[in-house]
């Protein structure tokens, strides 16, 4: 691990972003209550906060770190794209006061959302993906605000 002990407690906070894709029926199921396993937003809420809480113990050269806050959304995404798929969206928002950045949290929460709505609606619909998990933005520590849009654009 890299020695943080010379860095000054900051304010550090990371948003994070993925895409699950899968059939319409899928997300009409979802959204009606209608997946076997339980309401998959809400499990999936529960196991993303949960992951950025074991982020350290997934990630071998990760700090444990204390979180503040984490806060995740879900959105729809309701447009198909090429292969007629249309997707939940996940937002995770992980928050502490300390040496290090909490991106590695925010990413293992998204990713963890999604995997966690896979899991619940495989049964139904095996071929589901997951795209784009990425790191929206930044803020905190020497090196200040990264933004994705600013870097990459829109």
């Amino acid at each position: 691990m890299v020695d943080v002990s010379a860095k000054s407690d900051t304010q550090r906070v990371a948003i994070a972003s993925g895409v699950l894709r899968m059939q319409p029926a899928t997300l009409e199921r979802i959204r009606a209550g209608r997946i076997a396993k339980g309401d998959v937003l809400t499990v999936a809420d529960v196991g993303a906060v949960m992951a950025a809480k074991r982020t350290s113990d997934m990630i071998p050269m990760c700090h444990p770190i204390a979180l503040t806050g984490v806060d995740v959304e879900f959105s729809e995404i309701t447009e198909p794209d090429a292969s007629g798929c249309v997707g939940i969206k996940v937002v995770t928002t992980a928050g502490c006061v300390g040496q290090t950045g909490v991106e590695m949290e925010a990413l293992c929460a998204a990713s963890l959302a999604l995997l966690t709505i896979y899991d619940m609606c495989k049964a139904i619909d095996r071929g589901m993906r997951i795209e784009c998990v990425q790191l929206e933005e930044k803020r905190g520590g020497k090196s200040g605000v990264w933004r994705r849009d600013e870097q990459f654009g829109k």
